[in-house]
């Protein structure tokens, strides 16, 4: 007979598909406990608040993720004796790492869609969350883009990066429907690790694109 997830487990599965599902402010506590089938107090006793709740439903994805990135960047950074890396091979580092990562918990679709709401939807204890948390990572892989892009202003290089983001974040939280629509309208089956070799070249591109032309100058009005 399968045994039954432990309550904390129950919890955290079921937080993070409502969360992915409504959003963070729209799923209440009361929303959670009806579908994991546990009362308030298991939540209250395990996590404390709902916020804290948030942060563990994170940390399931973002644990492994910071070391397994770190230990690659650790890799690449030996690889090129303390030399630049190429860009290409910084977002393939870290495509692969987040790819790994799923593996070892729900889907690639969840992560994703969590990731989105840590953008779009996160509250101010989540931006402290993940920054005091895993900022180090993220500030290592920015840094390690700056000197594989030193052509590019600080500001672009923020603003291509986040593009850049978006556009992963995007696709392979949308990934169910993309394989739908490639399976019916192209008759072709897609794979992540086809979908991510695809998706390369067009944000290493996006990356490496000349500079905007500046703005024009605003005229004064007389």
């Amino acid at each position: 007979m399968a045994q039954q997830p432990d309550t904390v487990t129950r919890i955290l599965d079921t937080a993070e598909v409502l969360f992915a599902e409504r959003g963070f402010a729209e799923t209440s506590l009361r929303h959670i406990t009806s579908k994991a089938k546990v009362n308030l107090a298991a939540v209250n006793y395990h996590f404390g608040s709902k916020k804290s709740l948030i942060q563990a439903v994170f940390a399931r994805y973002l644990d492994p993720f910071t070391v397994r990135f770190h230990a690659a960047l650790d890799e690449l950074e030996a690889d090129h004796a303390g030399g630049v890396i190429p860009l290409e091979e910084l977002l393939e580092t870290m495509a692969r790492s987040v790819l790994e990562v799923p593996a070892e918990r729900n889907s690639l679709k969840g992560f994703m869609r969590l990731l989105g709401l840590a953008y779009s939807q996160a509250q101010g204890h989540l931006r402290r969350y993940i920054q005091e948390e895993y900022g180090s990572v993220f500030t290592r892989f920015t840094e390690l883009v700056r000197r594989a892009t030193p052509e590019l202003p600080d500001a672009e290089r923020f603003w291509r990066l986040h593009f850049m983001l978006g556009t992963v974040i995007f696709t392979l939280s949308g990934l169910d429907a993309l394989r739908d629509i490639a399976e019916k309208d192209y008759g072709e089956h897609v794979s992540v690790r086809d979908l991510v070799r695809r998706l390369r070249p067009v944000v290493v591109a996006a990356m490496n694109a000349p500079l905007p032309e500046p703005a024009p100058a605003r005229r004064e009005a007389g």
